[in-house]
């Protein structure tokens, strides 16, 4: 079993989603046989982990998953776990999805990131 550090980023909409575009990036351990089983670990648990609930002001705020950035080979450390996250607001959230979406492909079907060694 191999460790890796995926980074799934979300989307987060309130109400009718009349604000600037807000993205959740999060850090997380994922355990897997190889990089393939990897992605799609990552992609089970951030479409698991989309939600709805009411804020505060009663209006409907949602989690939607983009999809995942970036995925880099560890050693060993605890599964699922969470390292970082990030709530960015985005000028131009189409673009941003867009871009997110093209680096879940490369990562996917490419071999462009070297694998990250942590002693």
């Amino acid at each position: 079993m191999n460790w890796y550090l995926s980074k799934m980023v979300f989307q987060i909409i309130c109400g009718d989603g009349n604000h600037a575009a807000q993205f959740d990036e999060q850090l997380r351990l994922i355990a897997a046989r190889n990089k393939e089983e990897a992605f799609h670990k990552t992609q089970t648990l951030g479409l698991k982990e989309e939600e709805m609930f009411f804020n505060h002001e009663l209006q409907l705020v949602q989690w939607k998953f983009v999809n995942i950035s970036e995925l880099y080979q560890l050693s060993d450390l605890i599964d699922g776990t969470e390292l970082y996250s990030r709530i960015d607001e985005k000028e131009n959230a189409e673009l941003y999805i867009q871009m997110i979406r093209k680096k879940a492909q490369l990562i996917r079907f490419n071999n462009t990131h070297e694998l990250l060694n942590l002693a």
